[in-house]
């Protein structure tokens, strides 16, 4: 039986979907093709159909999480953005979550390719918080930048600490708290009435 085109791209963007997923709970080097592929439904043989190689399939599918994370955030306000990120909620759904939390690290020792995947989702996720940050009343576009920049990885900071962290641990916790309280403390003085 043919395979249509359309079968053909649902079923390549079943297998990205997956890696994207497996990628976040994993790692990169976490995940094998066989088990991927297994994962989503496809023999093993089937991959070579979709990519040339696993690398590609990396940057592809982090480039899927990256837009996830980033269309995730519309619609928030930044505050609200920093409360739902720096969270248990957040911290315990690491498959889902976001893909700079699971994956910064990893990423750091992957091809070019995949680098440059992220550079392109982080320089998205702060266009999107600087369009949200704008309303904060500060009107110089380096500060704005600037101060997104700095929550944005005390964020993910927050967030990766936390995980190193027992789920049980009260340091994990307690380290959600602190960051999540140090990153809205200069969104509530912004936004306070003068």
């Amino acid at each position: 039986m043919r395979v249509t085109k359309a079968q053909v791209q649902a079923n390549r963007a079943r297998i990205v979907e997956t890696a994207s997923t497996l990628f976040r709970e994993r790692g990169y080097d976490g995940v094998g093709v066989a088990d991927l592929m297994a994962a989503a439904g496809f023999t093993h043989g089937g991959f070579y159909k979709h990519f040339r190689s696993k690398a590609v399939l990396m940057a592809e599918a982090t480039a899927s999480g990256l837009s996830q994370t980033v269309a995730n955030s519309g619609g928030l306000d930044v505050a609200e953005f920093f409360r739902r990120y720096v969270s248990r909620d957040h911290r315990d759904v690491r498959s889902v979550g976001c893909t700079m939390a699971a994956l910064c690290g990893d990423a750091a020792r992957q091809s070019e390719d995949v680098k440059a995947t992220f550079a392109a989702g982080i320089e998205s996720m702060l266009a999107a918080l600087e369009g949200a940050g704008a309303t904060l009343g500060d009107v110089d576009q380096h500060k704005v930048r600037a101060k997104m920049i700095d929550m944005l990885a005390h964020a993910i900071g927050a967030v990766v600490l936390s995980r190193a962290c027992p789920d049980d641990s009260p340091l994990s916790d307690e380290i959600l708290e602190v960051c999540r309280t140090e990153i809205l403390a200069p969104l509530s003085s912004a936004e306070a009435p003068n």
